[in-house]
């Protein structure tokens, strides 16, 4: 029987939690047993979060003997965890055991040094400060899981629940995970690549930024042809420092901060206005509604026409008289 360790931490939060002990607890062979034995461990006896004081009979000696770890998100209030839990979790990825986030639990694996030179994700509200915090993680805030082998990251609570039931499909097969998906009455199909369906009002840039003029250059000049050297230009810098620093500062390239804030106005332009998809192209800087169609569905997760379709904010219908 394959061993899930819940790693409670102080101020744990209980959705996050809730939802790989669902989606393992669920899950079925076709012969009826159960496949995956779920425990949770802290550090301490006694976890408290918002509202809850939690009696936990494992300490963190059970993360030795499980297959797979799961790390919930938790508050920042309490700051980063203790020596111990990183150092434990740091020997169980050293003995080969598959470790995975749900939310800001990615923080905690960062910590670890368990992220670094991986992709990551996290929930999108969190991802610039994970991608400040620690460089050398690759954060991909645009999507609902990242799968790296022995390491997985996923965003809020319900990626969280996606990511358990891909782990659980990778393991057993799509059939016994299905039966898990009905079970927690979710679907089977949303892949790690979904987007969160969320990019920032203003890609984020720390506040008193010397970067902070070009920025709001870059923005004002969206629709027209904005080249990497003529934001160095404006900089004064060199191509190569440029970019150096412009990631130091934002955690992402010059180049990618730019199509996430054409990406923006272009979702703006579609919830709030009825121009034709080649009109908004032109409008946020995309040269052409084929390159628009691409880099949208790339960074959003799906087409121009279906964000409209899911997004448009029109006035409801009055209703008719008797």
């Amino acid at each position: 029987m394959h061993c899930v360790a819940i790693l409670v931490l102080d101020d744990v939060v209980p959705f996050d939690m809730a939802a790989p002990m669902q989606a393992f607890d669920w899950t079925r062979l076709p012969d009826g047993r159960r496949p995956y034995r779920v425990r949770l461990c802290a550090e301490s006896p006694e976890v408290r979060t918002e509202g809850l004081a939690l009696r936990i009979d494992r300490g963190l000696e059970a993360l030795e003997s499980a297959d797979t770890i799961i790390v919930p998100g938790r508050s920042e209030e309490h700051g980063p965890p203790s020596e111990r839990v990183l150092a434990a979790l740091r020997r169980a990825a050293g003995a080969g055991t598959r470790i995975a986030s749900v939310c800001v639990g990615a923080f905690v694996l960062a910590e670890a040094g368990l992220l670094d030179g991986l992709r990551a994700t996290t929930h999108w509200i969190a991802a610039a400060e994970l991608a400040r915090r620690h460089p050398r993680v690759e954060v991909q805030p645009d999507v609902l899981y990242v799968d790296n082998g022995q390491i997985l990251t996923s965003a809020g609570a319900a990626a969280g629940l996606d990511m358990c039931l891909h782990m659980i499909r990778r393991d057993l097969g799509s059939a016994v995970a299905a039966h898990a998906a009905r079970m927690c009455v979710v679907p089977l199909e949303r892949e790690g690549g979904q987007a969160q369906f969320i990019v920032h009002e203003r890609p984020p840039v720390p506040r008193g930024s010397d970067l902070e003029p070009l920025l709001e250059w870059m923005e004002d000049n969206l629709g027209g042809e904005v080249t990497l050297g003529a934001m160095a230009a404006r900089a004064g810098m060199s191509e190569r420092t440029f970019s150096r620093r412009f990631r130091e500062q934002t955690g992402t390239t010059p180049l990618q901060w730019l199509l996430r804030a054409r990406v923006r106005r272009a979702q703006y332009l579609l919830e709030n206005g009825d121009h034709s998809v080649e009109r908004i192209a032109r409008q946020a800087g995309f040269g052409s509604p084929t390159a628009f169609r691409e880099r949208f569905r790339r960074v959003v997760g799906t087409t121009p026409y279906a964000y409209r379709a899911a997004f448009h904010g029109k006035p409801a219908a009055p209703a008719a008289r008797a």
